[in-house]
């Protein structure tokens, strides 16, 4: 019952009703949930507001497996990571729910991925099992049902001839690409794109020195003939995405919403100016729907927010951040 509402939302009301039905959920069955939210001393009785829901640090996906009872996963989605570290785990019970979940929010943002050519510059995701983005962008190339939809690994050359080719064709296309691949990219050749959405995802992944992500986007637009570069902010332990179609600003689709938690007091909350980001994902029903990630945003009356960098103390994952 509640796999079918999430995607019926239509209000806050209705969001935070279903969020609080997921909380009582996921406490009864989800043993690492059920056992933080008792070492907090959570009263469950006086939980009412999305507010009084305690997330969990996104850390237990490194040490646990935070997955309820009685289902069995049907996928594992790893992190990247430096070398000698821990990458966390999402053990995904139903797949058929996350490709429900990326797929309404693609359209929701910008329509039937059979409208566009998708362009994937990932090598570093394509180089490694377990990614969750390699996963969705997969299915977006195959929902577009276009010939010239595809990946690229190292193949500079012939993305640069594709790129011209769809141009020249008047094709729709989103190339979605991690930070320095794109870098790359535009070092091969410099464009004048009209027709082609980019979409970045990811940061340097130790290949390049890490940078502001005006500053990255500053040199994106300048490489590539774009006025926005728009981006993807998801992550391994995510079953929902949120996009900015330019300036940095992110819109969440009504099952996800974002708070910033005060960087100094982990209880209360900071609006409009830098705390932590924490994620409510309904759509991550058999799992945790409740995430206190590590990574340093601003969240605004409309609901959207920005993404700024991340905590000092926090090792490097892959998600979509630059840091300050």
């Amino acid at each position: 019952m509640l796999e079918k509402e999430i995607f019926n939302i239509n209000t806050s009301e209705d969001f935070n009703r279903l969020a609080l039905e997921v909380f009582r959920f996921q406490y009864e069955n989800v043993q690492v949930y059920h056992q933080f939210c008792n070492l907090l001393k959570t009263n469950i009785s006086e939980v009412k507001t999305i507010e009084k829901i305690p997330f969990l640090p996104i850390q237990f996906f490194k040490s646990h497996k935070v997955l309820a009872e009685n289902v069995t996963e049907e996928i594992i989605f790893t992190s990247s990571g430096t070398t000698g570290s821990i990458n966390s785990k999402h053990y995904v019970a139903n797949l058929k729910l996350y490709e429900k979940s990326f797929l309404k929010a693609f359209e929701r943002q910008y329509g039937n991925p059979s409208d566009f050519s998708i362009l994937a510059l990932l090598p570093s995701y394509l180089e490694r099992e377990g990614s969750s983005l390699i996963y969705m962008v997969e299915c977006l190339i195959e929902k577009s049902k276009n010939h010239n939809s595809g990946f690229y690994l190292h193949e500079i050359d012939a993305l640069v001839e594709k790129l011209k080719f769809l141009e020249k064709s008047g094709q729709r296309t989103i190339l979605i690409g991690v930070s320095y691949a794109l870098l790359d990219l535009i070092e091969e050749r410099k464009f004048q794109l009209k027709n082609t959405i980019i979409m970045e995802t990811g940061g340097m992944k130790g290949r390049r020195k890490e940078m502001i992500k005006e500053e990255l986007h500053q040199i994106l637009k300048k490489g590539l003939g774009v006025e926005k570069i728009h981006s993807e902010y998801g992550m391994t332990e995510l079953l929902s995405q949120a996009y900015s179609c330019g300036n940095g600003i992110f819109s969440s689709p009504p099952w996800m919403k974002v708070l910033t938690r005060d960087t100094e007091d982990a209880f209360s909350y900071a609006f409009k100016k830098t705390g932590g980001i924490n994620v409510i994902d309904l759509a991550n029903l058999n799992s945790c729907a409740f995430i206190a990630t590590q990574d340093l945003g601003k969240t605004f009356t409309d609901g959207t927010f920005e993404v700024l960098g991340r905590f000092d103390s926090s090792d490097i994952r892959g998600c979509n951040l630059m840091v300050l």
